[in-house]
């Protein structure tokens, strides 16, 4: 099965970091997109949802997953 894994970060953000580290301890391809403009920032906050507001944000199959925490539940389910 194949992921289509997009990952939205922002510049020194150590939680960015540490999803794109989790990914490729893992060799999962991701297309990263980083919105460091804080007006784009906040329209795709907006886009989200009323709960997010913080970076990253990771998309699996197009379904938004989270940030760290739900990457780590969502790689874990897929595991199982």
């Amino acid at each position: 099965m194949s992921l289509k894994i997009v990952v939205y970060s922002k510049s020194a953000c150590p939680q960015c970091e540490s999803v794109k580290m989790i990914l490729k301890s893992k060799s999962l391809a991701y297309e990263e997109i980083k919105i460091d403009d804080e007006a784009e920032r906040m329209a795709f906050y907006e886009k989200c949802g009323p709960a997010v507001r913080q970076m990253p944000q990771v998309f699996i199959n197009d379904q938004r997953v989270g940030g760290l925490a739900g990457l780590q539940a969502a790689l874990a389910q897929m595991a199982n």
